[in-house]
């Protein structure tokens, strides 16, 4: 498994405590950046901007990528463009939510 692949999973261990998805199914995670010296950032954003759980979150993504092994250090940049949209879950995500 790939180091992106490893984060991937780590992500999948945060969860919007609202739907009870994870943050790669909701399709909240835009891109993952890794750098050689072990500097990661997440690219992501949430459901609507003033999700009361912001900090909740986001503090939950960057500790969960700190945990795999070869990062150093996480930068977790949360941004609005593009919007959120059921459209960006997995199809796993959507099964959650009963959407087939």
């Amino acid at each position: 498994m790939n180091s992106e692949e490893k984060i991937l999973d780590a992500l999948k261990s945060v969860y919007d405590p609202e739907l009870n998805i994870n943050v790669v199914d909701l399709g909240l995670i835009y891109g993952i950046g890794i750098s050689d010296n072990g500097n990661v950032q997440i690219t992501m954003t949430l459901t609507t901007p003033g999700c009361p759980l912001h900090n909740s979150i986001t503090s939950g993504v960057r500790y969960c990528v700190e945990a795999v092994e070869e990062v150093r250090n996480v930068d977790v940049n949360l941004v609005w463009q593009p919007a959120w949209s059921p459209d960006k879950m997995t199809e796993d995500g959507k099964r959650a939510l009963g959407r087939w």
